[in-house]
Formats: structure tokens, sequence, C-alpha cells
């Protein structure tokens, strides 16, 4: 009786488990490695938006679109591949915010991080495919230059035939010297590839080496652990998560773009949400980017070190009691700037100006004003006084994050800091403090810092989310191409107990 027991349970479990690593039953599992992160890293590491017009291989139907620029020097995050035949090896960032599979070439000369990574040498693969086009693919910081070729590549014993992918002759990225990473397997759509490559993904589920046409990320978020988690090609691991997935459609076509709610410190909306925005899902960054405006009242609720902004405070001063009195009258927020004289050669129709990006020197109080603005909104929905209000604003103007640095919280306090939300399918997603933290320890002492980062992009596209790692660490994550929707339930895998 016990061994008919032991052989079911075999078969219920230990097959199904089995199945899980076998690449002839269309699931693969890529283990990722980790890296921990230090202050030169997280001081280095930018992002900001441009224009998809701009850069070279993408389509004109997408000109007007916006790319947000990243230079992947704080990634933690990556696992390897392999590329010809026999079968060359690399460590790789798998980016759902890229489309496009890049490696160092062997014939990368006069760039030293070529030299301290891995090389793609095509003479010694016997299914390497000259292509020879050259292009250029576009970061934070500067481009990689290099040209298409095409070969077998390796993801986990499964073998994707004849991909193209660039092999890259000019890494002229600090970024890329210090990486412990190779190269980008961008796991995006093919509208955002540089040269309308087809991406690696797109060609796995067009030769059937997976039974399902999803990928799902479980990220170890641990500090103290090696281990970086695990990406599933084809397949979801139900022990990776509690619960349900929330499911929401996609809305645009390159990344992995869904809409999100309203933002709530603790119980409180921010408010510029509340009727939409844009979000990027994006594995390829480590941080939660979003409009300065919220993250203003996120450094202000968890007392993060901002920089102290004397245009801000200046309009507090000098027009508060004229924007509270226009406010209260019903005077349309959106246009009140305008009226007043300070947006003179732009119109006020969005908060999503930012601060390090401004244009003429006449129009220098502008993007400030139309943020007080918006956050004297928001406390008038409060019943908040006059003197409370432009006390709160006042407050806020000297927790504007710095744009190119990263803000500070203090380590004693972070158990106590409020929770922060993002709405999505109408079900609030929490990130308790120390998941939006990051504690990095260097020479005996610890610092914290707030996992937020600042990018404004304008309508129409935005404002505009970005919710990088830290959220994926917090909640499992189901990219399913067959069904345009993205997915997100409660990690269970790993925990976070550093604190």
């Amino acid at each position: 009786m016990l061994l008919n027991l032991l052989v079911l349970a075999f078969l219920l479990f230990g097959a199904g488990n089995l199945a899980f690593n076998l690449p002839s039953d269309g699931i693969l599992r890529i283990a990722l490695k980790k890296r921990p992160l230090n202050l030169n890293n997280i001081h280095a590491a930018t992002i900001y938006a441009g224009h998809l017009g701009n850069f070279t291989g993408h389509v004109e139907s997408l000109e007007r679109n916006v790319v947000y620029l990243k230079n992947y020097l704080d990634m933690q995050y990556y696992g390897e591949i392999s590329l010809g035949t026999p079968p060359q090896h690399f460590d790789v960032v798998f980016d759902t915010g890229s489309a496009n599979l890049w490696v160092p070439s062997s014939k990368c000369f006069f760039s030293v991080a070529c030299y301290v990574h891995s090389k793609y040498r095509s003479r010694q693969s016997s299914t390497y495919t000259e292509i020879g086009k050259s292009c250029k693919i576009p970061y934070g910081s500067g481009s990689i230059y290099g040209f298409f070729s095409r070969d077998n590549a390796g993801l986990g014993g499964i073998t994707i035939k004849e991909q193209v992918f660039t092999e890259a002759t000019w890494e002229g990225l600090f970024t890329f010297l210090v990486a412990q990473f190779d190269g980008i397997l961008g796991l995006g759509f093919q509208d955002i590839a540089i040269g309308r490559v087809t991406p690696i993904w797109s060609n796995m589920m067009l030769q059937g080496v997976v039974t399902q046409k999803l990928f799902s990320f479980s990220l170890n978020t641990d500090p103290k652990s090696k281990t970086g988690g695990e990406i599933i090609f084809g397949g979801i691991d139900w022990t990776h998560f509690r619960g349900h997935h929330t499911y929401v459609p996609i809305t645009q076509r390159g990344y992995w773009q869904i809409e999100v709610g309203d933002v709530l410190i603790g119980s409180d909306s921010t408010g510029l949400c509340r009727d939409g925005c844009a979000a990027i899902v994006d594995s390829g960054t480590s941080f939660l980017a979003g409009p300065t405006t919220i993250l203003t009242q996120i450094n202000h609720a968890i007392g993060a070190e901002g920089v102290v902004s004397l245009e801000c405070k200046s309009i507090v001063s000098s027009y508060g009691d004229l924007i509270w009195e226009k406010l209260i009258s019903g005077f349309e927020p959106k246009k009140l700037c305008n009226h007043i004289g300070l947006c003179l050669y732009k119109s006020s129709e969005n908060f999503s100006s930012s601060v390090d990006d401004l244009a003429a020197d006449e129009n220098a109080l502008c993007p400030f004003c139309e943020m007080a603005v918006f956050w004297m909104q928001v406390e008038l929905r409060k019943k908040k006084t006059k003197d409370h209000v432009l006390k709160y604003v006042n407050e806020l103007c000297e927790k504007l994050p710095n744009p190119t640095g990263r803000a500070f919280v203090d380590c004693e306090s972070v158990a106590t800091l409020p929770s922060i939300s993002v709405t999505i399918g109408n079900r609030s997603f929490p990130l308790s403090p120390l998941e939006y933290t990051i504690r990095i320890e260097e020479n005996l002492t610890a610092v914290c810092l707030s996992g937020f980062v600042p990018l404004d992009v304008p309508q129409p596209q935005g404002p505009l989310w970005v919710l990088g790692n830290l959220f994926l660490g917090a909640y499992h994550t189901v990219f399913d191409f067959g069904n345009s929707r993205v997915g997100f339930a409660e990690s269970s895998r790993f925990q976070n107990s550093f604190y």
C-alpha cells in the first residue's frame, strides 16, 4: 500500500515538476543570477524619456511615441544564454523594456568594455549566417553600435534557430564596462525592435518550442541572497505566487504597457492618476519611475531627502494666496498658471512637466506653478484650511526629487513608513516600506534609499509610470502574449527579510 502511495505521489508531484524542467514539454526555466547594489551604481543610474522618431531603425508609424532610456548600471538580475554551434555562453539581462538581443563581438577592438566580457566569435560557429547591416541601439547615456548577424540561440537546453541579433562593436559606456552581464535580451514587442528584427521570444513561439504564449517572472528581493529568481517561458509555477493573478490588457503594443489607476500613500490619494495613467512593466529597470508631482508627495510622506527648490517656494510665497482664491472660486485648474502669466509659451494641460528640463527663462516657473496648483487642488478635496495647504505645498517644494540622484531615507524609521499602493485593474497593489526602499551596507554602515525615481512624460503619452524590479519582486508577473495582457499576483517564493 505504501509503495502504491509513493508511486501515486510521484505521478502527481514528481512527474509534474519533472515536466517543468524538460525542454521537450515546452516549458523552460531560466535561473537568474543576482549581484548586490552599491551607492556608485545607484547614483550613476539614469532614466529619461525621448522620442522613437529620433532613433534609426524604428518605424514611421511609431514616430510620435515615447521611448524611455536607461543605462542598466543598477541592474541586479541576469541569466545565461548561448549563441552558435558549438554554443558560446553569455550572461544577459532579460529586459521586457526593449526588443533586441545583443552581445559583444569579436570584432569589437576599440571599446574597453568588450575586453572584459565574453565575445561572440562567428568563425567558431557552424550555424552562423552573415547579415552585416549596421545598427545603433540607444541607451540613457549613449548608444551601442554594431551589426546584425544570424545564428542559433540556446536557452536552457532549447534551441531557437536562425535568431537575428546584434554583434556589438562599440560599447563606449562606463555602464557596460563595470556590468557583470555581457549583453541584453529584449522581451518586448517587434514594434520597438531596432531594425524591425524578430525578437527571440517571438521566434520561440513561431518555432513551437513553448506550449503557451506567455512567460513569467519571479524575482528574489532578499539582498543577502545570491539567488536571483527565475523566468519561465511557456508556463507558470504556482508555487511562486499566492492567490490569483489580476490581468489587465496591454494598451499599446511595443512595450508591455498597461493602464494603472490612483497611486495611494497609505489610504490617501495622490490624485494625478485617478482617471488613469500609462505604465510600462519593465524587468530591465530596477526602480519605480513616475511623475515628479507624485514622487514629491511620496518623498514628503516617507521623509526622503529631496532638492530644495527656491523657484517652487517662490510660487507659494508670491502666488499662493491668488491660486487659493482662484481655486475656491471654481477657476479651471488647468488654465490657472496661464491665467496668472507663469506659463506664457505652452499650454498648461498636464502636470507632468520636467523640473530639470525647463524651456525658456521666461517660462522657468511654469512647471512649479503647475505642480503647486495640483497639490493645492488635492488638499482642497480633503477640505484642508488655507494655512494648512500653503504650509504643506511649501514643504513639498523641499522634497522635489533629484533627477540625477536618489533620495535617502532614515533606516531607523523604515518599518514605520506608510505603504505605497498602485491601483491596477481596480485592485490595490501595495508596496511595504521594506519593498520600496533599498538598504545598502558599505564600510560597516548602512544607508537606505527610496526606490522611486522621477520620470516626466507629457501628454498624450504621459503621465507615465515604469514598474521595475522593485514591483516585480513583490508581485509575480505573467507576460501573456497570446491574450495581450499582463497579470500580477502576490509573490510567495522569495521574501525580503533583511530589515
